[in-house]
């Protein structure tokens, strides 16, 4: 994606606020849909785990993070605050919290990955026809998923659960704190990663609303990308050259990530690895019209005419980050070196890479991570190597139910902080898919120029998506070898087999 100098980037800007699941950043695109050189702050957390499977962080503490990134960020633009006319907001789909009636925090930010409602997901598989839940919300009866949760936090807390005003995201919860009430309204497009909305009549489901215990009153309203809010007192006074900026509801990371790449239409397929990892298809799915979501896929919404459909992993970069601190090496090691010279599937180890759980396409509840074939000779580079392809089989496992709903001829665009650092990844990918990687310039921020993209021509300062910058046209091509496929194609069968034993041994459920 090209880059623009502050000094000669066109007005008007578009400020990206993303908020992700290891950080918060704040940058500004140009009238072009540019990326903006040195406008980046970008602040790091952690989200805090617990050995019972719970995966959170302090809302209010999380607020913060995203008010610094914005105060860091007009410190970088300086006197080029004031071309700034309006704001995208991203964030990680599927993240739940509660406020009180006077807008506080009751509870932290609940992610995708707190799997402590899993007994409540299979309760749920028993009261309700959960293909039919499947099919009419996008979403799978899963703890990834806010019924789930909500039937987790009802049993577990329920005075707590009682108190809380308004269930939502955490995006909602920080423009409704800086902006007036428009900009805290729930998009379309965050609210399909709820599992509570009907992605065909996008209203939502009033059947899965009685089985939470909730109604609509108690979320947020529901919009498609607009209106936009304004700065509120407090947030005007302390941001004066953002005051008059367009501020709008915010959209999903995978949503904004197919747009910030060019991956809109049955023509290209999205792959993004960063924390975690998905596949990602956007095809016009009109309002009110009945379609099928293919078996192993979700279906959630980018607006009102389009549908993202996909699958994502639970683990991606978060898997070698765990086998680099375990093995006492990293990106940079020589053992990571030695991975990438091994021949295909050599490492004599097969690998579930479910260490924070399992979504597509299986949906194993309680799936945990195995090794199976280690020795006394297995090292570093083995487990390196095995955790590399095992991504890559469970990555192919979504290809293969996108791509009959792509053109023939189509692109697959890669794209993630995690793999794209990581060469010998993509090729591996490529390999396992058996087509070729189109991965675009590491330094590109997909996610944040997604957001500000669908943010500028909601407001009428660019003309359209089609109008946008190809930012495949600097992309590295990484191209699949024959052989290497089979190879593959023989790992990707252990894998299968060792999944199905534990499957039916009741050891995954």
């Amino acid at each position: 994606m090209p880059f623009v100098s502050l000094g000669d980037a066109r007005a008007p800007f578009t400020l990206a606020l993303d908020a992700g699941t290891s950080s918060v950043r704040a940058l500004a695109f140009d009238a072009s849909g540019y990326a903006i050189s040195g406008t980046e702050e970008q602040l790091p957390y952690v989200i805090e785990t617990t050995p019972d499977g719970g995966a959170e962080f302090p809302a209010e503490r999380l607020l913060e993070l995203s008010v610094e990134a914005i105060d860091g960020f007009l410190r970088r633009v300086g006197d080029r605050a004031s071309d700034i006319a309006t704001v995208g907001t991203t964030s990680f789909w599927h993240s739940l919290m509660g406020i009180d009636r006077q807008g506080a925090p009751l509870t932290p930010v609940y992610y995708w990955a707190d799997s402590r409602s899993a007994p409540d997901a299979a309760d749920l598989r028993e009261q309700l026809d959960a293909d039919a839940v499947w099919q009419t919300t996008g979403c799978r009866l899963h703890p990834s998923y806010w019924p789930a949760k909500l039937r987790w936090l009802n049993r577990t807390d329920p005075t707590t659960f009682q108190t809380v005003a308004r269930w939502l995201s955490f995006p909602e919860y920080v423009l409704g704190r800086i902006c007036d009430p428009d900009a805290g309204a729930a998009t379309i497009c965050m609210a399909s990663g709820t599992g509570l909305l009907d992605v065909h009549a996008m209203t939502w489901d009033e059947a899965l609303l009685d089985a939470c215990h909730i109604d609509a009153g108690d979320l947020s309203p529901l919009v498609d990308l607009g209106p936009s809010g304004e700065l509120n007192d407090e947030f005007a006074g302390r941001w004066p050259a953002l005051a008059s900026a367009q501020w709008f509801p915010a959209l999903g990371d995978g949503a904004c990530a197919n747009v910030g790449s060019g991956a809109i239409g049955p023509s290209c397929i999205a792959l993004t690895v960063g924390t975690s990892a998905a596949m990602r298809l956007i095809l016009p799915r009109p309002p009110r019209t009945k379609w099928d979501v293919p078996d192993g896929l979700w279906a959630y919404r980018l607006d009102s005419q389009r549908a993202v459909l996909g699958g994502a992993l639970s683990n991606g970069g978060n898997l070698l980050r765990w086998i680099w601190n375990t093995t006492g090496t990293g990106p940079d090691h020589a053992a990571t070196s030695s991975a990438a010279a091994l021949r295909p599937d050599t490492t004599g180890l097969t690998f579930l890479p479910f260490l924070a759980g399992e979504r597509s396409p299986s949906w194993h509840d309680n799936a945990t991570g195995v090794f199976a074939g280690v020795t006394l000779s297995t090292a570093p580079e083995h487990l390196i190597r095995a955790g590399m392809e095992s991504v890559s089989y469970r990555l192919a496992s979504i290809y293969d139910a996108l791509a009959p709903l792509a053109n023939q001829r189509h692109t697959v665009v890669a794209s993630g902080g995690a793999i794209l650092g990581m060469p010998p990844w993509l090729q591996v990918t490529a390999d396992v898919l058996g087509h070729e990687l189109s991965a675009i310039d590491p330094e590109d921020e997909t996610t944040a120029r997604g957001a500000a993209l669908m943010a500028a021509v909601t407001a009428g300062t660019m003309a359209s998506l089609d109008d946008d910058v190809d930012v495949t046209s600097t992309a590295t091509i990484y191209s699949p070898g024959r052989t290497t496929f089979d190879a593959y194609r023989e790992g990707r069968d252990r894998q299968s087999r060792l999944e199905s034993i534990l499957v039916q041994s009741g050891e995954f459920v």
